[in-house]
């Protein structure tokens, strides 16, 4: 049973004329992992300042864990601990359930249990909203209860409150983040130190920043659950992760990071949602950026976004992206907005995804090849006069037009694919859909004088 000590409000002495205080918001904490230890650790060193801003005490009475022994020495002796989830979603004096223990499956059992007893749920887990959010968000306006999960997109930026309530007045254009620090601490790596993929990946994992099983980051996958919810919220549009085009980082070489340098550009793994006339864009790869562009310059850990709306215009956001403390402090935001509006009614509370559930709209999605961006094309070639022209031939064929190019000198060229020593030809297109430079790379193979598969990357210029 919760201990009464747990339930009582630190609140100073009150005056003749003050009003009693108000009752605490009593806070379950399922999973005492890396998020679920960081937001227990800032809830109790702010907990007279997270009072001060909410109005109420917010206070963690229960957490739910595995290994009882090990979760211990990491809550207050004020906290009831259990191995029992179960029992914590549905306890009678808990109010809001903070959901840390990832995954999908379990997460999402107790997460509708939790709102099918009048709990309202904080939760950073990307993956289970991206693929089960509709049913979750449904769960909570029928049961009159909060799902909040500032910490599920951008960990320390406030993204999530921006989109819903910063920029409410405003028609969203396009947004791109860089939304995976794991990602983009491989990509700086690899440009800053010359490294290959894999050496910047084993980096990774000895600092902590990628898992042992490395593929939802590297792979792309975490990014696009991320980006479900942030084109949901900007457009008013159901989820739709499985509309997400996806490519990961894995098959990137040293030579691209070298090649877009001297172009004047960076890789970075993008995640851009963009309104056209014939619907949404929605893609996750990794993409050139022009050098001196706010999200080229976000390296290491950090996360970054650029929301285009029309009466905005362009506003930016950078924060970590990744880390215990900096994951509590978006969740513990989320716990303040549910101290501030719990019991306020639906009609007064900011909807999950920004819009009203009645107002999301299912736009139509531009499928993949039809995405139109310009392209970074790395050509593996035969040493001899008039290969360039043969490229450009080829590619005039297939609708694209260059705009640029790079003819990379031999001795850069030992980490290549086709072998040490070979020429290689690096072109900047202009903008065409992704199905005319696919068509153009099966042009360029056939050519004799390519010695080796070509490398084919978008150029994101946002404008």
């Amino acid at each position: 049973m919760l201990a009464a000590s747990s339930l009582s409000p630190l609140s100073p002495s009150a005056g003749p004329l003050s009003r009693p205080a108000p009752a605490p918001l009593r806070v379950g904490l399922l999973g005492v992992g890396t998020v679920g230890s960081g937001t227990a650790r800032v809830l109790a060193r702010n907990r007279a300042l997270i009072r001060d801003r909410s109005g109420r005490d917010i206070a963690l009475c229960m957490a739910a864990a595995r290994n009882l022994a090990r979760a211990r020495p990491l809550l207050g002796p004020e906290v009831e601990l259990v191995d029992d989830a179960q029992r914590l979603v549905r306890h009678p004096q808990i109010d809001v359930v903070v959901e840390a223990i990832g995954g999908c499956d379990a997460a999402r059992t107790l997460v509708l249990d939790a709102i099918a007893h009048g709990k309202h749920v904080v939760t950073a887990n990307k993956a289970l909203l991206a693929l089960h959010g509709d049913e979750v968000f449904a769960a909570a306006r029928a049961r009159g209860v909060m799902v909040a999960f500032e910490g599920a997109v951008a960990v320390s930026i406030p993204i999530v409150k921006a989109l819903r309530e910063g920029l409410a007045g405003n028609r969203v254009e396009w947004l791109a983040g860089i939304v995976n620090g794991t990602s983009n601490f491989i990509l700086s790596a690899m440009r800053e130190r010359g490294w290959t993929f894999e050496a910047a990946l084993r980096e990774a994992q000895r600092l902590g920043y990628a898992e042992a099983d490395p593929r939802f980051d590297v792979d792309g996958i975490d990014a696009g659950h991320k980006l479900a919810l942030l084109a949901s919220m900007a457009f008013g549009m159901p989820l739709r992760f499985g509309a997400v085009a996806i490519e990961g980082i894995g098959a990137l070489q040293p030579a691209d990071f070298r090649h877009a340098q001297a172009l004047g550009h960076r890789i970075k793994l993008l995640a851009v949602a963009r309104r056209q006339r014939d619907g949404i864009e929605l893609r996750v790869r990794p993409a050139l950026l022009p050098a001196g562009s706010v999200l080229a310059n976000v390296d290491g850990a950090m996360n970054g976004i650029v929301v285009k709306s029309d009466a905005a215009g362009l506003t930016g956001y950078i924060g970590a992206g990744a880390g215990a403390e900096e994951t509590a402090s978006a969740v513990i935001a989320d716990l303040v907005d549910v101290a501030r509006r719990a019991g306020s009614g639906p009609a007064s509370q900011v909807p999950a995804l920004a819009f009203h559930a009645d107002a999301l709209r299912p736009w139509p999605l531009v499928p993949a090849d039809a995405h139109v961006t310009r392209h970074y094309l790395r050509i593996p070639v035969q040493a001899g006069a008039g290969v360039l022209g043969e490229l450009l031939d080829a590619l005039a064929g297939s609708g694209l037009v260059v705009q640029t190019h790079h003819d990379a000198h031999p001795e850069a060229q030992d980490d290549s694919p086709g072998g040490a020593g070979g020429r290689e030809i690096v072109l900047l297109t202009q903008a065409a859909p992704l199905h005319a430079a696919c068509q153009a790379l099966d042009a360029l193979r056939a050519l004799r004088c390519v010695r080796a598969a070509p490398v084919r990357l978008a150029v994101e210029d946002l404008a």
